[in-house]
């Protein structure tokens, strides 16, 4: 009997959807996976039939996808250049997957009804629709194994609120349930029991329009958080003030120090689980995330991909893929805590290491591609859909606070009547015109579930504003 496709394919009327089906190991990415969602994401793209597309798991996985295939990237630990070549090459389809899915034409709908974890955030977080429900998990934990957080965590995570990003891409701290779509990971919560009255409404749609694919989905929406229940959530209230002073440092010594100040128990078990990971990975995602957050989507990538290439040669990736996954033990890493300031931990050597561009490859890397071959030359300096599927920020709330000169109620009046419209300016070919910042404008009034919650949230949240 031939072994089950890896990723099925079903059509749902107008919609396209595409299944990940390894749920005895928890969806986790492979090569082959990559291999079969690319060449189908684009046909269904260029598709006159196809309306919409859905990314999500089989009936039944406890995990949407709970991350890449370690196993097949622990090969170049041979040092075998094509052992590395293999595992290099893997992750450089797999990121020129992660920007197809950010740059497609038609509406991608990801429903993350389970556990999903570094590649599968890659699938998932730069689709323009991306539903949480309770059985929801996010993490991004790959500094405990000396990795970074890659699939483009370069781009997404520091334009969360404030320092979360920086916070979860240190600490792998995991979200479940309503806190994915507080965080501003998913765009959406929806109850998994209302899953199959969504899914058969998105499939009857007719158009590609992201405008009415927003709407569909809103009309499943659970109630919205209160104004109570962003003060009061696990990475809210007085914490997401701590993690704000805390991991605005410019170095993980003045984020440790931070944290010390601090003096609480959060700030203890924090430093403790920070403490825990490799501090290389440490430092080269803290540079990795300030890089970021003045970078476009497409050099996020390539920046990832110059990164990762010296990641897969590191002691630290193998240590810790070998004692967390295997055998259960802490890792030994290389340099160690001892010195942060150790030859190889120095920002100098960080930089030199993994992010200078190089003007050839060395003998270990001559297998592998040079570059990213990305399969089209879009990219954006921010999402053009956050202003239609998603919340906004604190920057957003503190940018129109400022333009009406402080008044907090004409401030909530700008969202109600602007936030809600669709940025197609936002995304070209040319990335030295591209815009830096979203225009909040062209809503309409017709706001967003949760909208009037999250912006009074952050009013009441912050006083200086």
């Amino acid at each position: 009997m031939a072994a089950a496709a890896e990723v099925l394919t079903r059509r749902m009327q107008n919609m396209q959807v595409l299944l990940l089906n390894r749920p005895a190991v928890m969806n986790a990415l492979n090569h082959n996976m990559v291999n079969i969602m690319t060449p189908k994401l684009k046909l269904f793209d260029e598709s006159d039939v196809t309306k919409t597309v859905l990314l999500t798991s089989v009936e039944g996985s406890r995990a949407f996808c709970a991350g890449g295939d370690i196993k097949a990237l622990t090969q170049a630990e041979s040092g075998a250049r094509e052992d590395i070549a293999a595992a290099v090459g893997f992750m450089q389809n797999e990121y020129e997957l992660n920007h197809l899915i950010g740059t497609a034409n038609k509406p991608i709908i990801a429903l993350i009804n389970g556990i999903a974890m570094g590649g599968g955030i890659g699938l998932s977080v730069h689709a323009p629709f991306r539903i949480a429900t309770e059985k929801s998990v996010f993490a991004m934990p790959e500094t405990g194994i000396g990795l970074f957080p890659d699939v483009g965590g370069s781009f997404f995570l520091p334009r969360l609120d404030g320092e979360l990003g920086t916070y979860l891409g240190l600490t792998g701290q995991r979200l479940k349930g309503m806190e994915v779509y507080m965080a501003g990971i998913a765009t959406h919560f929806v109850p998994s029991d209302r899953l199959p009255a969504l899914l058969d409404r998105l499939g009857a749609l007719g158009v590609s329009d992201v405008e009415v694919v927003n709407n569909a989905i809103e009309e499943y929406v659970a109630e919205p958080p209160s104004i109570a229940d962003w003060k009061s959530w696990s990475l809210g209230g007085a914490v997401g003030d701590a993690i704000n002073r805390c991991f605005a440092g410019k170095s993980l010594e003045e984020i440790l120090d931070a944290l010390d100040k601090e003096g609480t128990a959060w700030a203890k078990s924090t430093k403790d689980t920070i403490e825990s990971m490799s501090p290389t990975s440490l430092k080269v995602t803290l540079e990795q995330l300030r890089r970021g957050r003045e970078q476009d989507f497409a050099t996020c990538f390539r920046m990832e991909y110059r990164m990762v290439q010296e990641s897969l040669q590191s002691h630290d990736f193998f240590e810790g893929v070998k004692a967390r996954l295997y055998e259960k033990r802490e890792p030994v890493w290389n340099p160690s805590w001892e010195n942060l300031s150790a030859p190889g931990l120095t920002l100098e050597d960080i930089t030199k290491r993994f992010f200078t561009k190089r003007s050839s490859l060395p003998e270990s890397l001559s297998l592998i591609s040079p570059r990213l071959n990305l399969h089209n030359d879009l990219s954006y300096f921010e999402y053009p859909h956050r202003t239609l599927s998603g919340l906004p920020t604190d920057r957003d709330v503190k940018r129109v606070l400022k333009s009406v000169e402080g008044d907090r109620s004409k401030a909530l009046d700008q969202f109600m009547q602007q936030w809600g419209g669709y940025n197609k300016g936002m995304m070209g070919t040319d990335h030295n015109s591209l815009p830096r910042i979203s225009p909040i404008r062209g809503g309409k009034g017709r706001g967003k579930i949760g909208l009037v919650e999250k912006v009074e949230s952050i009013l009441a949240r912050d006083s200086k504003m």
